[in-house]
């Protein structure tokens, strides 16, 4: 058996989601039955990190591990044959028995596009979140700086997420813009189950205007999700990256936002 990571890029519109789910309309789910095509055997995939409906990958890193034998660029190009437009393999690599793409990744990120306009644009639709009221963009990038470093995030978190502890580390949160798309950029150790989500749902709402730039270090402060912002649209998520440690993958990235 050897071990095999692919890179993979996705538009989530048509996606139930990432894990594979009985009515077979995942991301998964069409990557596996492509794998199998191409392998002529059954293959499970595990990946670096869950993505929701309708969200998008630019960076996603699953492996499997598999008896036939394949160069990485046929691994690439087979299992693309098999796949619909929506989704696509980056790239290949064999990697050691070791290499896990969830466990042994290090860092995440995450960039989530917003189209900040005063009339929905369609080319964007399902692509990016759409907010037609200007957006204070010098408040939000105040309110997102109390988030960098590790804490409690309680009061982003879904109430169906299964993660064991709320603590986690942010290591960068940019706010930038550029024309009509405002860009939320985040890197951590890892994510909570709609984290990225619902700091974006209070971004925007300190950004109209309709909380002051302290709401943010209050819901940290208040551990509560209850307290918190809607959750925001999963249209313009993007998982970007992931890293791992030195030697474990050759470091690939995905095609730039922004």
């Amino acid at each position: 058996m050897s071990r095999v990571a692919l890179g993979l890029s996705y538009d989530g519109r048509p996606w139930q989601g990432w894990q594979t789910q009985p009515h077979g309309q995942t991301v998964q789910d069409s990557l596996e039955r492509a794998l199998a095509v191409f392998a002529t055997v059954p293959v499970r995939t595990t990946c670096a990190g869950r993505t929701d409906t309708g969200v998008h990958a630019l960076g996603q890193v699953v492996h499997f591990d598999c008896d036939v034998a394949r160069t990485p660029e046929s691994w690439v190009r087979g299992v693309n044959a098999h796949l619909p437009d929506t989704i696509s393999v980056q790239w290949a690599q064999y990697v050691s028995e070791d290499f896990h793409a969830r466990f042994s990744a290090r860092e995440r990120a995450y960039t989530y596009v917003i189209l900040n306009c005063r009339v929905r644009q369609p080319l964007w639709a399902g692509r990016a979140g759409w907010v037609f009221q200007t957006l204070e963009l010098q408040a939000m990038q105040q309110a997102a700086q109390c988030l960098l470093g590790e804490h409690d995030f309680s009061s982003f978190r879904s109430s169906q997420c299964q993660a064991k502890s709320p603590v986690r580390t942010l290591t960068e949160l940019n706010v930038w813009q550029k024309g009509q798309l405002i860009y939320v950029s985040l890197r951590g150790n890892a994510f909570l189950h709609h984290m990225v989500r619902n700091i974006v749902g209070a971004l925007i709402q300190i950004g109209q205007g309709r909380q002051p730039v302290e709401f943010m270090a209050a819901l940290l402060a208040f551990k509560d999700r209850t307290k918190g912002s809607p959750t925001f649209s999963p249209d313009g998520l993007y998982l970007t990256e992931v890293s791992y440690p030195p030697g474990e993958l050759l470091q690939r990235q995905g095609i730039g936002l922004g």
